[in-house]
C-alpha cells in the first residue's frame, strides 16, 4: 500500500525541521517507499481550509496521527505529550504501520518471558479479525510470573502462553516485526517485513521487593498499552 507522510508547518515554526527530520527517519527504517511531502499553512484561511490544528502537525494517507483533543482550523504552535513540540517517534511509527495493515505481526527480544509476552497479549485483545499476533525470542526461557499478574489486572490472560523461539515462527507469513529490546541485542529476523524497534527497558532486571518487580512490570505494560492502542485505532477495514 502506498503510504503518503504530510508534515503542516506555519511559517517560523521553530519545530518545522525537526518534524521533517522525524518523519524522513521513520520512512527509512520502516517505509523506505512512503512520500513525505511538507505543506506550508501561511495563512488562517488556509489553516481553516486544512483544518490545521497547530505547527506541526503530521498526517499519514490524510489522518492527523495524533488526532484527540486539538482544535482545529487555528495558526498556533502546536505542544504534544510533556510540552514536546513534536510527537514521539513512535506514534509515527504506529500510524504508518497501521497505514501498511499487515496481516501478522511478531514481537521480539531476547528470552520472550517479558516484554514481548505482554506485547503478544495486548495486541491480541486490540487486533482486529484477521490479524496474526506472536511473539519469540532468541534465547527463549520461561513467562515471567509478573507479566501474567501485570496483564491479569487490565483483564488479559496469557497464562497458557510459553516462551518460543524465533525459529519456531513461521517467517513466511510475517509482515511486521516490532523489536522490543533496551539493553541488550535484539534478535535478528531474517525473513522480509516491517520492522521498527520500540525499546523498553527490561522490567525483569528489576531489582528489589516483589511489589517494586511487579511495579516495573507495571510500566512497561502501560507503555506497551499505549502505543498498541495507538496502532489499532482506526485500522483500515
Amino acid at each position: 500500500m502506498r503510504v503518503r507522510i504530510e508534515v503542516l508547518t506555519s511559517p517560523g515554526c521553530p519545530h518545522a525541521a525537526p518534524a521533517l527530520d522525524l518523519a524522513k527517519q521513520a520512512c527509512a527504517s520502516l517505509c523506505p517507499d512512503a512520500r513525505v511531502e511538507q505543506v506550508e499553512v501561511a495563512t488562517q484561511q488556509q489553516a481553516q481550509d486544512q483544518r490545521f490544528p497547530g505547527s506541526p502537525t503530521l498526517r499519514v494517507n490524510g489522518v492527523d496521527i495524533e488526532p484527540a483533543g486539538v482544535a482545529a482550523g487555528v495558526l498556533a504552535c502546536r505542544v504534544y505529550a510533556q510540552g514536546a513540540g513534536v510527537p514521539p517517534r513512535w506514534r509515527l511509527e504506529a500510524a504508518i504501520l497501521r497505514a501498511l495493515a499487515p496481516t501478522h505481526i511478531l514481537f521480539l527480544c531476547v528470552a520472550n518471558s517479558a516484554r514481548s509476552q505482554m506485547a503478544e497479549g495486548i495486541a491480541r485483545s486490540l487486533a482486529p479479525q484477521g490479524v496474526v499476533v506472536s511473539s519469540a525470542g532468541s534465547v527463549p526461557t520461561q513467562v515471567r510470573p509478573q507479566a501474567v499478574e501485570a496483564l491479569r489486572e487490565i483483564g488479559i490472560d496469557i497464562s497458557s502462553h510459553r516462551s518460543k523461539s524465533v525459529q519456531d515462527v513461521d517467517g513466511a507469513s510475517v509482515q511486521a516485526v516490532i523489536t522490543l529490546c533496551a539493553e541488550e541485542v535484539c534478535p535478528a529476523f531474517l525473513g522480509r517485513a516491517w520492522r521498527l524497534h520500540w525499546g523498553l527497558s527490561d522490567p525483569a532486571s528489576v531489582q528489589g521487593t516483589a511489589d517494586e518487580s511487579l511495579q516495573a512490570f507495571r510500566l512497561v505494560r502501560d507503555q506497551l498499552r499505549d502505543r498498541l492502542t495507538c496502532l489499532f485505532e482506526g485500522w483500515p477495514a
